[in-house]
């Protein structure tokens, strides 16, 4: 993953998932379903056709786990499994 405190880049969003928001959108913005066929992000992520690195799918995934651990009250204390 792409940390971009590392680059001296500071991200303005300080929330939680911020982090690996910003890696799925960069990952997404540099798979040939952006560059070449001109699509949107969300379009991308809709499309199995080959274009979009599975490790943006991974991304996703940790993405979607993020964001339900804020929600979840009883992930908030415990942490995300496997921690």
């Amino acid at each position: 993953m792409m940390r971009y405190e590392e680059e001296g880049e500071t991200l303005k969003d300080k929330t939680r998932c911020a982090n690996i928001r910003a890696d799925l959108k960069m990952c997404l913005l540099e798979s040939d379903c952006c560059k070449i066929h001109k699509r949107t992000p969300k379009e991308c992520l809709k499309t199995y056709d080959g274009t979009v690195p599975e490790k943006c799918y991974a991304l996703r995934n940790v993405f979607f786990d993020c964001k339900h651990s804020i929600i979840d009250g009883r992930r908030r204390f415990r942490g995300p499994k496997g921690y």
